[in-house]
């Protein structure tokens, strides 16, 4: 899978582009804020209809502009397919095939892609949040209908949350609505526990030899799910029903109280062990930096595995934040069989030998020039 070509349109610093790719290695250079990660954010909103920067969309529109359009050509099991996602102060529409899409879960997947930049390096010790979303997005793209239950679940976890604060403020007294909303949150909420531990088992599958290969056979990384609930795995589906139903029954009061949902999916986490040791906590830089690269690289495996085809690689402004060894083991990894995307301010840190395949764009205050 690689991406051909990209448009864009009032895309924020960005007024008109057209530019065409090389299927191997696309090296984005520029100084700071000229618009090289401006470039990678396209690509990435291009698969999954959002930012990995700013959940506000209105700042991917450029200044004084009514609207903002990313289009796309990929190549995808030897057929070219055109994407398209329009922006503006009305909504959000994606098109596959020139065909708009009226849910985001038949669009999300057709375009595979994995970012890789310096905020992931901190997937290991950054907070539950970013690893909830990392599960999310990566799930998302081999499971799009995981999407759709996923967006379910945070509107009736919306709901839910104001309907709790209107109760711990006595604006509300009946508790019928409040228990409604708990059945239709726990329908999402058992689908998105269920899927989210099969992810896991897959991700530990790819992982474990990665991390064995760049830690030379010295660490072994164990990953583990933590729900906000005491289930297991193998539990069935029935079985986690019951125990979601009977855990909001007893923190019922307990949420009025505070005006929010205590526990599910929104609330779960992921922890990271390095020969048994919790490497949040107890791990050094290196090793949680090797824990995060360990899965960045099994993700690209484990998509291709999934989906029958590499996905596009995008490696923003990170490559310099890797010492030799890992830039090494990283590079070796995607050679010859990963369309890559690297942006940076020079080309001074990058293997020359990477280098020799690349295709050079230069970034400056808007405009690109190969």
């Amino acid at each position: 899978m690689n991406i051909e070509q990209l448009q864009l349109k009032n895309y924020r610093n960005y007024e008109k582009v057209d530019i065409s790719f090389n299927d191997k290695i696309n090296v984005i250079i520029g100084e700071n804020a000229q618009g090289k990660t401006n470039v990678m954010e396209a690509i990435y909103v291009l698969a999954f209809s959002k930012s990995h920067r700013t959940p506000r969309e209105k700042e991917l529109i450029k200044w004084e502009q009514e609207y903002a359009k990313i289009e796309g050509r990929i190549t995808k099991r030897n057929q070219t397919i055109p994407l398209e996602i329009i922006l503006s102060a009305k909504g959000k529409k994606a098109k596959l095939n020139h065909i708009e899409q009226r849910k985001l879960s038949d669009y999300i997947g057709a375009f595979n892609v994995v970012m890789f930049a310096p905020e992931h390096l901190s997937l290991v010790k950054g907070s539950p949040q970013t690893r909830r979303r990392f599960i999310d997005m990566e799930l998302g793209q081999i499971q799009p209908t995981y999407i759709y239950h996923l967006g379910q679940y945070q509107k009736i976890l919306k709901q839910r949350n104001h309907l709790l604060k209107q109760l711990q403020r006595r604006e509300v007294q009946d508790k019928t609505m409040l228990d409604i909303l708990t059945d239709q949150l726990i329908q999402h909420a058992v689908i998105l526990l269920e899927r989210r531990f099969i992810f896991l088992d897959l991700l530990r599958k790819w992982t474990s030899p990665v991390h064995h290969s760049i830690s030379h056979g010295t660490e072994r990384l164990e990953i583990s799910y933590i729900p906000t609930v005491e289930v297991s795995k193998s539990a069935d589906k029935e079985t986690i029903e019951n125990i979601y139903t009977n855990k909001f029954h007893e923190l019922k009061n307990k949420e009025i109280e505070r005006g929010t949902t205590l526990i599910g999916p929104h609330r779960d986490d992921i922890v990271f062990y390095v020969n048994d040791k919790d490497v949040q906590t107890y791990g050094s830089q290196g090793q949680q930096r090797t824990a995060a690269l360990s899965v960045k690289l099994a993700e690209i495996e484990l998509i291709c595995n999934e989906v029958g085809e590499y996905p596009v690689l995008l490696l923003d402004d990170v490559l310099s934040e890797l010492d030799d060894q890992r830039q090494s083991h990283l590079l070796n990894t995607i050679k010859g069989k990963v369309q890559t995307f690297v942006s940076t301010t020079n080309v001074n840190g990058i293997n020359h030998e990477t280098l020799q395949e690349a295709q050079l764009y230069r970034v400056e205050n808007g405009m690109i020039e190969t």
